[in-house]
C-alpha cells in the first residue's frame, strides 16, 4: 500500500501557510488551524497561558458574538472543537461542503479580530473555567496527577516540558488582561499559523476563499525563542523515582523512556517498539503480563511525538488489589527490555499495526486535515504524510534491538507507582 493524499501548498502574503487536500467523495470540508504554540513557549510565572488561550479563543471575537461560533457551526449541522499541547495548539471545524466560507470566516475573524471582543469578564470567567477543569481532570480524579509527576522526573526544572500544559493555578490566577493580549499578539498571527482545508471543495475557490478572508489580516512579528534549557541529554542518567500513596483503586506503574524527538531520523523506531510493546492484545506487554502471567489487570503504552530535546515512550500497568509493586516493576521492565531480543515477526506485526493506526488516522477528512496542518507546521513538509508508512516500514528488527538496548535500561528510566491509601502502611 502507499498513500496518494493530494497536497496543494500555498503562502500568504501574511506569513500564513495553507495546505489544501480536495476529496470530493462526501460532502463534507474541514478547516483545520495549527497554531505554533503550546506550553514549551510559555515563561516562568506564565504557564498555562496556551491552554487559557484556547478556551478565550471561544469567547468571541469583532464580528462574532461570545458562543456564536459554536451555535452557527452546530445549526449548519458541523463540529468542533480545539486542543492545546505541548508543541502546538490546534482549532478545527468540520462542515458540509457549501458551508466553507462560513467555516474560514469565523476562524478568521477570531485570528484576526479578537482583541477588540477581549475584556476582564470574559478572562475571569474562562479562568474559572479552567480552574474548575483541573479540579475535575486532575485533582479529584484518581491518578489525576501522574503526568505532572512524571513530567517532573522526566525533564529538569529549566526545560520548557517540565510542567503540564494546564500549567499552574497561581499562574492562571496572576494572569492579567494586558498579559493575554500579549499573548495573542505573540503567537496568534498568520506566520506562526497553518491552515489545511480537507474534504469536498474547489481548490481555485477554496483559495480565493482563504486569501478573502484571511488576506487582510496582519503579519505579525517573528516568533520569540522558547524560553529555558532546549537541548537534553539523550538519557536520564538514573532510575528517578515518585511513590504516591493516594485514594486510587488499584496499584498502578508507570515506567518511562527518554526517546529522541518527534524529529529525529529514529523516532519511527520508537514507534515500532510502542507498538510491539502495547498495541493490540498480542503485544508483548498485554499478552505476558495480562493473559500469560496475570500481575496485571490491564497495561497501556504510548509514544509522545514531542519535538524540544527529547520526547518520552511511557508504559504503564495496573495491578490486582494485592498485586505487589515490586514485582510488578520487575516484571515490566523485564519485558520492555526484552525487546533487545526482538523477533522478526513480531516486529513485523507491529509495523503492520503502527501502518493500519496511521491509515486509520486518514480515513476522514478532520483528522487528514490535523495530519497535513501537523506535517506542514512540524516539518514544512506536509508531503510527509505520503510517506510516513516508509519510515515505519524501513524499520528492522536490528535497530529495535539496538534502540531496545541504548534507551530502556535503568540509566534511562522513570518510575512513578500509586499506592491505594488502604494500603500505605504496609
Amino acid at each position: 500500500m502507499s498513500l496518494r493524499v493530494p497536497i496543494e501548498r500555498h503562502r500568504l502574503d501574511n506569513g500564513l501557510k495553507v495546505v489544501l487536500s480536495p476529496d470530493r467523495t462526501v460532502p463534507v470540508v474541514a478547516v483545520n488551524l495549527w497554531y505554533g504554540v503550546g506550553s514549551r513557549n510559555e515563561a516562568p510565572g506564565k504557564t498555562g497561558f496556551a491552554h487559557l488561550f484556547e478556551h478565550m479563543m471561544f469567547q468571541g471575537s469583532a464580528h462574532v458574538p461570545k458562543n456564536r461560533h459554536f451555535e452557527l457551526i452546530e445549526k449548519a449541522g458541523g463540529t468542533l472543537n480545539a486542543t492545546t499541547w505541548f508543541d502546538r495548539t490546534n482549532y478545527f471545524d468540520t462542515v458540509p461542503s457549501h458551508e466553507l466560507d462560513l467555516a474560514l470566516w469565523l476562524e478568521a475573524d477570531r485570528m484576526g479580530w479578537m482583541l477588540p471582543a477581549m475584556n476582564q469578564e470574559k478572562l475571569d470567567n474562562q479562568r474559572d473555567v479552567v480552574k474548575n477543569e483541573k479540579r475535575q481532570r486532575y485533582d479529584n480524579q484518581p491518578y489525576g496527577d501522574w503526568a505532572e509527576r512524571l513530567q517532573r522526573l522526566m525533564y529538569p526544572e529549566d526545560h520548557p516540558y517540565h510542567h503540564t500544559v494546564i500549567g499552574s493555578m497561581e499562574d492562571i490566577d496572576a494572569a492579567t488582561l494586558e498579559d493575554v493580549e500579549q499573548f495573542f499578539q505573540t503567537y496568534y498571527i498568520p506566520n506562526n499559523a497553518v491552515l489545511t482545508v480537507a474534504g469536498d471543495f474547489d481548490s481555485k475557490s477554496a483559495l480565493e476563499a482563504v486569501e478573502r478572508y484571511f488576506g487582510e489580516i496582519a503579519s505579525g512579528p517573528p516568533i520569540p525563542s522558547i524560553p529555558g534549557r532546549v537541548d537534553l541529554e539523550p538519557k536520564l542518567g538514573k532510575t528517578a523515582r515518585d511513590h504516591v500513596v493516594a485514594e486510587v483503586p488499584l496499584p498502578r506503574l508507570i515506567m518511562a523512556f527518554r526517546t529522541p524527538p518527534f524529529s529525529a531520523d529514529d523516532f519511527a523506531v520508537s514507534e515500532v517498539c510502542q507498538a510491539l510493546l502495547g498495541m493490540g492484545r498480542a503485544s508483548r506487554l498485554h499478552r505476558r503480563l495480562v493473559r500469560e502471567r496475570r500481575v496485571a489487570k490491564s497495561v497501556v503504552s504510548y509514544q509522545y511525538p514531542l519535538l524540544t530535546g527529547a520526547s518520552m515512550l511511557l508504559t504503564w500497568a495496573t495491578g490486582y488489589p494485592h498485586t505487589d509493586l515490586d514485582m510488578l516493576e520487575s516484571a515490566l521492565a523485564e519485558e520492555i527490555e526484552g525487546l533487545r531480543d526482538a523477533e522478526q515477526t513480531e516486529v513485523d506485526r507491529a509495523i503492520a499495526l503502527a501502518e493500519t493506526d496511521f491509515v486509520h488516522a486518514l480515513e476522514n477528512g478532520a483528522s487528514r486535515a490535523d495530519q497535513l496542518s501537523m506535517f506542514e507546521l512540524f516539518f514544512d513538509d506536509p508531503g510527509r504524510v505520503n510517506t510516513q508508512l516508509d519510515r515505519l516500514r524501513a524499520v528492522t528488527v536490528e535497530q529495535i534491538r539496538s534502540f531496545a538496548l541504548d534507551h530502556f535500561g535503568p540509566d534511562n528510566r522513570a518510575v512513578l507507582t500509586y499506592e491505594p491509601a488502604a494500603r500505605g502502611d504496609r
